[in-house]
């Protein structure tokens, strides 16, 4: 098997495709809105999977409510997305004022990693191996 695609939940389609796109760099795939199934999706490009991007409608398909999670340690659940750069992203993050939540974090010879956040408060971890 392989991942095919992570899916979270948004609060607004809209502002979550610029997050990821605008702010993260990732690559729009498509969107499409389901109403039989009373669901508004967007498909964004990673490398070994996509991630989708996914808002509940109510039964006449306008938006309905959504409940941010609570941000804390151990930071779970979240989506990795692996880099080359953690200083980069660090820099990328801090130039777009993006919220970090925690790190960043090194285990020496082995990883770098940080927390950042979404809109929706999904917790983003950028790893960076080392070896």
């Amino acid at each position: 098997m392989k991942l095919d695609h992570v899916a979270l939940g948004v609060s607004d389609l809209d502002a979550a495709v610029q997050f990821y796109t605008r702010k993260l760099g990732l690559k729009f795939m498509f969107r499409e809105l389901d109403e039989k199934q009373h669901e508004a999706f967007a498909f964004l490009e990673l490398d070994g999977g996509n991630l989708e991007l996914l808002q509940g409608l109510s039964e006449d398909n306008r938006p309905v409510a959504y409940d941010r999670p609570e941000i804390k340690p151990p930071y779970c659940p979240h989506i990795a997305l692996g880099t080359d750069d953690l200083s980069g992203v660090i820099e990328r993050a801090e130039a777009q004022g993006l919220p970090l939540v925690g790190g960043p974090f090194e285990i020496a010879g082995q990883v770098k990693w940080l927390y950042l956040s979404d809109p929706d408060n999904h917790v983003i971890e950028f790893v960076q191996w080392l070896k």
